[in-house]
């Protein structure tokens, strides 16, 4: 009995040189990898409301593709072809909503073309060709 309880003691005598270091080292690791997995404070928030996008509702009547174009600060800006007997919504890009500006509807073959002048564009503009 007296055997076994002297065999901690010499042990303790028995130190491996550096191994104190390494295991100040390996208690320093595991400390800051519980305290890098341990719990965070996360602030959640939602995302600013996208601005009113400006589109037209074009309702081609025709029998032939339009090409549909909006004229603002006197520059045609090409928005899209639209096949014959068909309606769309064509959003219409890098012009401020609140903006006035021209609409034109041209047919392919060049030979008709339809307008709205002094248009405010806010939301969707119904834009219907004949």
């Amino acid at each position: 009995m007296l055997l076994l309880l002297s065999c901690p003691l010499e042990v303790a005598q028995r130190r491996i040189p550096g191994l104190d270091d390494v295991m100040k080292t390996i208690a320093f690791a595991l400390l800051v990898a519980v305290c890098a997995c341990g719990p965070r404070q996360v602030e959640v928030r939602t995302a600013a409301p996208a601005p009113a996008e400006n589109a037209l509702q074009v309702t081609n009547n025709l029998t032939q593709s339009v090409n549909v174009y909006v004229t603002y600060n006197g520059t045609d800006q090409f928005v899209q072809q639209v096949r014959p007997t068909t309606s769309l919504r064509l959003p219409v890009r890098g012009i401020p909503a609140g903006s006035t500006v021209s609409l034109k509807a041209v047919t392919v073959d060049g030979m008709h073309t339809y307008t709205r002048q002094n248009i405010v564009l806010n939301g969707t503009y119904i834009f219907p060709i004949p």
